[in-house]
């Protein structure tokens, strides 16, 4: 007979095993050979890029800059300045850009934004919507890329999202922006490889016009891109990774800035996977729906350091029962899935993140990791669940 505290560790395992072999096998998958798509011209498409700015005039030039070199005939370029109380829509019109501006006091974050600007343009739809967030830079042929493959697939498209570290950037900064490429290229890359889904990752995002008026975006959620895509994939529209199609940003400079950025992306993770996960894993295997199973699994496997730190405590706790106990399994499993995701990690670095730390460096990252036990913490007794803009510079 298995005693009560067996079962309870049965169960615990049963449950972390679901994103460390999601996790390892998106790392896995993603080191196979990329094969480049070949794209048909969509010139006769009508497109709109959709830029939502919150107090963005030191930042949203360099984005314009970027835009213009690739628009087309048929694409136009709408900037909502939300809630400003700087110079942002004056730098917009002096750049000969159209902008509509909406103040309310209540109604905050950038999913009312989004609406703001998606009433606007249904005046004159166009055929493909591209949100870009105010502090991203597009890299060559980005805007073309989307608009294909968004006509192409007639599903939403993300582009590749990278944030990049300044060159003296800190430790935190780098293995922060190591866990970035990780999150936002290897493990969708993986997905990929299988023909299944990615997240929305809130910039880069290209959407058929039929596919987004089908969404309510009229909201103040703090991960409203994850939301985005989980509610999409409950339509049968989940987004389709572009990794051809690049875009960048900025890590903030200012601790400040950091901080409220990483609480709002995990503390909102966190809760989605509370909230969203287990109803869309079921609904997914209910109706045999593969590419909403894969949203369901990829959205569950929680941030790195969070997953480390389970999987350490789960470990420990083995331990612990295999010296009293005499017995190796189940309590040293805990152990493997640490030796898993570390391999995993390793491979990612290997492949991908080799430029942006070093060995040394990445080594460093299990102080990182215990660094962020107070924001976890935070979740349970103090959760953000309002859309606070992270202030970028020091």
């Amino acid at each position: 007979m298995l005693s009560f505290i067996e079962v309870i560790f049965y169960v615990a395992i049963a449950v972390l095993s679901v994103p460390v072999f999601t996790f390892c096998l998106q790392v896995c998958l993603a080191m196979l050979p990329f094969k480049h798509e070949s794209r048909k011209a969509t010139a006769q498409a009508s497109v709109a890029i959709l830029i939502p700015a919150h107090n963005e005039s030191s930042s949203i030039l360099p984005t314009l800059l970027s835009i213009k070199g690739q628009l087309g005939p048929n694409t136009k370029v709408l900037v909502v300045a939300d809630n400003c109380s700087d110079d942002t829509a004056e730098i917009v019109k002096r750049q000969g850009v159209e902008v509509i501006e909406r103040t309310h006091a209540t109604n905050r974050g950038k999913g009312y934004a989004l609406d703001f600007g998606i009433q606007h343009l249904t005046k004159n739809p166009p055929d493909v919507l591209i949100v870009l967030d105010a502090d991203c830079v597009l890299e060559k042929d980005t805007i073309s890329i989307l608009v294909s493959d968004a006509m192409c697939h007639q599903r939403p498209i993300q582009a590749l999202y990278l944030m990049q570290s300044q060159s003296h950037a800190s430790l935190k900064i780098k293995i922060a922006e190591f866990a970035w490429l990780v999150k936002n290229w290897v493990r969708p890359l993986g997905l990929h490889r299988l023909g299944l889904p990615c997240q929305l990752m809130g910039s880069g995002m290209a959407f058929p016009w039929h596919v987004i008026k089908q969404v309510n975006l009229a909201s103040g959620h703090i991960v409203e891109d994850m939301k985005l895509g989980v509610d999409l994939a409950k339509l049968n529209l989940a987004p389709r990774f572009c990794p051809e199609a690049l875009v960048r940003s900025q890590f903030p400079t200012s601790e400040e800035g950091i901080k409220t950025q990483r609480t709002r992306w995990e503390h909102g993770h966190i809760g989605m996977i509370v909230k969203e996960g287990p109803f869309l894993i079921g609904q997914s295997i209910k109706h045999l729906n593969l590419k909403k199973l894969a949203i369901a699994l990829d959205m569950c496997v929680p941030p790195l350091a969070l997953l480390i730190l389970i999987i350490v405590g789960l470990s420990g706790l083995g331990v612990t029962f295999s010296v009293f106990t005499q017995q190796l399994f189940p309590w040293l499993l805990p152990v493997v899935f640490l030796l898993l995701v570390g391999a995993a990690v390793m491979l990612a670095w290997l492949k991908f993140g080799r430029s942006i730390l070093s060995f040394n460096t990445l080594m460093m990252a299990p102080f990182y990791v215990l660094a962020k036990i107070p924001l976890y913490v935070k979740f349970l007794y103090k959760r953000q669940s309002e859309w606070v803009r992270s202030k970028r510079d020091s």
